[in-house]
């Protein structure tokens, strides 16, 4: 960890963390599915596949990998090319490039100063949304929450969120997101991780879900709105 990793409270291995443990956890997962599992829509992204997410995030990946990072990169637009570009690639090629990207874009990462690390996140949920269109247990949850909570706290601070104090059913101790040192009091949160991650992404909530809101609006709260 450089001095300026540790003045600005940034650990550069947790994005790398974050997408190992989801890889290990994913991946024979995905391997072992039927083909006609990756035609299944992704309600988190209307006219998107498993297939097609899956390519995006392997897709995103490479950019990274490969420094490709031309003018509009990670836009609709040139999502929706990187996509196509692999629509004659076999599920297990995407798999490959996906398993890839999950093993070494960890240690570019960490050489960077920051600004790619919330990929790791988006990707993290981009496995959630997959693992919910598979109805899969665990989306938005499993062995890389912790990992995911920590980066989401650090990237909701750096953005200068709205300051909010998580209790949440999965943690012993409280979480602060958002940027603490403003005048605003901070909104609060009571309830489990997992729809906490949901409503920082604009996922859908499950009817029913349990918890607590006060001091914001759930929109608010959306790091991708």
């Amino acid at each position: 960890m450089t001095t300026e990793d540790a003045h600005n409270g940034r650990d550069p291995e947790l994005p790398g963390r974050l997408l190992v443990v989801e890889r290990d956890a994913l991946l024979p997962v995905l391997r072992g599915r039927a083909e006609a599992d990756f035609g299944l829509p992704v309600a988190a992204c209307p006219g998107w596949t498993v297939r097609d997410v899956l390519a995006h995030c392997s897709a995103a990946f490479t950019r990274v990998l490969e420094r490709r990072f031309e003018e509009g990169v990670f836009s609709p637009e040139s999502n929706d090319r990187d996509i196509a570009e692999r629509a004659d690639w076999t599920h297990a090629r995407v798999l490959d490039e996906l398993e890839r990207g999950m093993t070494e874009v960890g240690p570019v990462l960490a050489r960077g100063k920051g600004p790619l690390d919330a990929l790791a996140l988006g990707e993290w949920v981009h496995a959630g949304d997959v693992r919910e269109a598979l109805g899969l247990p665990e989306a938005y949850g499993g062995p890389g929450l912790p990992h995911a909570l920590e980066l989401l706290a650090r990237v909701t601070r750096q953005r200068g969120h709205l300051p909010l104090h998580a209790d949440l059913d999965d943690l012993d101790e409280p979480l602060l997101l958002g940027d603490g040192g403003g005048e605003r009091t901070p909104a609060r949160y009571i309830g489990d991780a997992p729809t906490l991650v949901r409503l920082y992404t604009g996922r859908p909530v499950p009817e029913g879900a349990g918890f607590e809101l006060a001091g914001v609006k759930e929109g608010e709260l959306n790091i991708y709105g």
